[in-house]
Protein backbone atom coordinates (compact mmCIF):
# COMPACT_ATOMS: atom_id res chain seq x y z
CA UNK A 1 0.00 0.00 0.00
CA UNK A 2 1.27 3.49 -0.83
CA UNK A 3 -0.06 6.40 1.08
CA UNK A 4 0.36 9.98 2.10
CA UNK A 5 -3.12 9.89 3.56
CA UNK A 6 -3.90 8.82 7.10
CA UNK A 7 -2.27 5.57 8.12
CA UNK A 8 -3.98 2.26 7.73
CA UNK A 9 -4.43 0.17 10.80
CA UNK A 10 -2.16 -2.83 10.83
CA UNK A 11 -5.16 -5.16 10.81
CA UNK A 12 -6.35 -3.79 7.44
CA UNK A 13 -3.07 -4.41 5.57
CA UNK A 14 -2.35 -7.59 3.61
CA UNK A 15 -0.11 -10.19 5.20
CA UNK A 16 2.71 -10.90 2.75
CA UNK A 17 5.10 -13.86 2.73
CA UNK A 18 8.66 -12.86 3.65
CA UNK A 19 10.12 -15.08 0.94
CA UNK A 20 8.77 -15.75 -2.53
CA UNK A 21 8.73 -19.16 -4.25
CA UNK A 22 12.34 -18.61 -5.38
CA UNK A 23 13.54 -18.14 -1.78
CA UNK A 24 14.07 -14.40 -2.07
CA UNK A 25 12.54 -11.33 -0.45
CA UNK A 26 10.29 -9.75 -3.10
CA UNK A 27 11.85 -6.55 -4.47
CA UNK A 28 8.49 -4.76 -4.58
CA UNK A 29 9.51 -2.37 -1.82
CA UNK A 30 13.14 -1.85 -2.85
CA UNK A 31 14.10 1.81 -2.50
CA UNK A 32 10.71 2.66 -0.96
CA UNK A 33 10.23 4.58 2.27
CA UNK A 34 7.75 2.96 4.58
CA UNK A 35 6.73 1.32 7.79
CA UNK A 36 6.48 -2.42 8.20
CA UNK A 37 5.50 -5.08 10.71
CA UNK A 38 7.21 -8.48 10.85
CA UNK A 39 5.44 -11.66 11.92
CA UNK A 40 6.72 -15.11 12.86
CA UNK A 41 5.62 -18.42 11.34
CA UNK A 42 2.46 -18.47 13.52
CA UNK A 43 1.67 -14.93 12.28
CA UNK A 44 2.38 -13.38 15.68
CA UNK A 45 3.68 -9.81 15.51
CA UNK A 46 7.42 -9.68 16.31
CA UNK A 47 8.65 -6.22 15.30
CA UNK A 48 7.45 -2.87 13.92
CA UNK A 49 9.95 -0.60 12.17
CA UNK A 50 10.32 2.00 9.46
CA UNK A 51 12.97 2.61 6.87
CA UNK A 52 14.18 4.67 3.93
CA UNK A 53 14.49 1.35 2.04
CA UNK A 54 12.02 -1.26 3.26
CA UNK A 55 13.63 -4.03 1.16
CA UNK A 56 17.11 -3.48 2.65
CA UNK A 57 15.66 -3.40 6.16
CA UNK A 58 13.77 -6.65 5.57
CA UNK A 59 17.04 -8.28 4.45
CA UNK A 60 18.88 -7.08 7.57
CA UNK A 61 16.10 -8.36 9.83
CA UNK A 62 16.12 -11.74 8.08
CA UNK A 63 19.81 -12.33 8.84
CA UNK A 64 19.50 -11.02 12.40
CA UNK A 65 16.28 -12.91 13.25
CA UNK A 66 15.86 -15.70 10.66
CA UNK A 67 13.37 -17.69 12.74
CA UNK A 68 11.12 -14.69 13.44
CA UNK A 69 10.75 -13.37 9.87
CA UNK A 70 8.05 -15.30 8.00
CA UNK A 71 5.41 -12.69 7.15
CA UNK A 72 5.20 -8.91 6.93
CA UNK A 73 2.80 -6.05 6.36
CA UNK A 74 3.92 -2.76 4.89
CA UNK A 75 2.69 0.75 4.20
CA UNK A 76 4.90 2.85 1.96
CA UNK A 77 4.80 6.62 1.73
CA UNK A 78 5.62 8.85 -1.21
CA UNK A 79 7.36 11.67 0.65
CA UNK A 80 9.70 10.80 3.53
CA UNK A 81 8.45 12.12 6.84
CA UNK A 82 9.95 10.84 10.08
CA UNK A 83 7.05 12.35 12.00
CA UNK A 84 4.51 10.46 9.88
CA UNK A 85 6.48 7.19 10.12
CA UNK A 86 6.90 7.47 13.90
CA UNK A 87 3.20 8.28 14.25
CA UNK A 88 2.16 5.20 12.26
CA UNK A 89 4.64 3.03 14.18
CA UNK A 90 3.27 4.29 17.48
CA UNK A 91 -0.32 3.70 16.34
CA UNK A 92 0.45 0.12 15.24
CA UNK A 93 2.16 -0.64 18.54
CA UNK A 94 -0.76 0.87 20.46
CA UNK A 95 -3.19 -1.16 18.33
CA UNK A 96 -1.34 -4.47 18.88
CA UNK A 97 0.76 -4.10 22.02
CA UNK A 98 4.53 -3.84 22.06
CA UNK A 99 6.00 -6.75 20.10
CA UNK A 100 9.03 -8.61 21.53
CA UNK A 101 11.38 -7.16 18.91
CA UNK A 102 10.53 -3.62 19.94
CA UNK A 103 11.34 -4.48 23.56
CA UNK A 104 14.84 -5.60 22.49
CA UNK A 105 15.42 -3.46 19.40
CA UNK A 106 19.18 -3.97 19.27
CA UNK A 107 18.66 -7.63 18.33
CA UNK A 108 16.68 -6.41 15.30
CA UNK A 109 18.58 -3.25 14.33
CA UNK A 110 22.23 -3.47 15.42
CA UNK A 111 25.06 -5.38 13.79
CA UNK A 112 25.36 -8.93 15.12
CA UNK A 113 28.13 -9.15 17.72
CA UNK A 114 29.95 -12.48 17.48
CA UNK A 115 31.73 -11.77 20.78
CA UNK A 116 28.38 -12.10 22.54
CA UNK A 117 28.37 -15.79 21.58
CA UNK A 118 31.71 -16.54 23.24
CA UNK A 119 31.83 -19.31 25.80
CA UNK A 120 33.61 -18.64 29.13
CA UNK A 121 36.57 -20.66 27.82
CA UNK A 122 36.73 -18.57 24.65
CA UNK A 123 36.56 -15.36 26.69
CA UNK A 124 39.44 -16.54 28.86
CA UNK A 125 41.52 -17.44 25.78
CA UNK A 126 40.65 -14.12 24.11
CA UNK A 127 41.88 -12.22 27.18
CA UNK A 128 45.34 -13.82 26.84
CA UNK A 129 45.84 -12.72 23.22
CA UNK A 130 47.70 -9.67 21.96
CA UNK A 131 45.86 -7.10 19.81
CA UNK A 132 46.53 -8.86 16.49
CA UNK A 133 45.56 -12.21 18.00
CA UNK A 134 42.31 -10.72 19.29
CA UNK A 135 41.48 -9.34 15.83
CA UNK A 136 42.07 -12.75 14.25
CA UNK A 137 40.07 -14.46 16.99
CA UNK A 138 37.09 -12.10 16.54
CA UNK A 139 37.24 -12.51 12.77
CA UNK A 140 37.13 -16.31 13.16
CA UNK A 141 34.23 -16.01 15.63
CA UNK A 142 32.39 -13.82 13.11
CA UNK A 143 33.05 -16.34 10.31
CA UNK A 144 31.75 -19.19 12.46
CA UNK A 145 28.60 -17.23 13.33
CA UNK A 146 28.20 -16.26 9.68
CA UNK A 147 28.22 -19.97 8.79
CA UNK A 148 25.56 -20.64 11.42
CA UNK A 149 23.39 -17.81 10.06
CA UNK A 150 23.75 -19.01 6.47
CA UNK A 151 22.85 -22.56 7.56
CA UNK A 152 19.70 -21.27 9.30
CA UNK A 153 18.78 -19.23 6.22
CA UNK A 154 19.37 -22.19 3.92
CA UNK A 155 17.12 -24.31 6.15
CA UNK A 156 14.45 -21.61 5.68
CA UNK A 157 14.82 -21.91 1.90
CA UNK A 158 16.60 -18.59 1.38
CA UNK A 159 18.45 -18.58 -1.95
CA UNK A 160 19.22 -14.89 -2.39
CA UNK A 161 22.84 -13.78 -2.30
CA UNK A 162 23.75 -12.20 1.02
CA UNK A 163 27.17 -10.80 1.89
CA UNK A 164 28.39 -9.48 5.19
CA UNK A 165 30.71 -6.47 5.33
CA UNK A 166 34.21 -8.02 5.53
CA UNK A 167 35.75 -5.03 7.34
CA UNK A 168 33.36 -5.36 10.27
CA UNK A 169 34.33 -9.01 10.81
CA UNK A 170 37.68 -7.87 12.24
CA UNK A 171 35.67 -6.30 15.05
CA UNK A 172 33.59 -9.44 15.44
CA UNK A 173 30.53 -7.78 13.89
CA UNK A 174 28.24 -9.00 11.14
CA UNK A 175 26.17 -6.58 9.11
CA UNK A 176 25.04 -6.97 5.53
CA UNK A 177 26.99 -5.10 2.91
CA UNK A 178 24.60 -2.73 1.12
Amino acid sequence: MTSQAPASTLATLDLLPYLDAAGEIPTTHQGRVGIYAIFDQAQVLQYVGYSRDVYQSLKQHLVRQPHACHWYKVQTIDRPSRTLLEGIRSAWITENGTPPGNQDEAAWTAAIDAAATMTPEEKAHYATLDELGQIKFLKNMARRLEGDIFAALEARGVTMALRFNPKLKESGLLDLKS
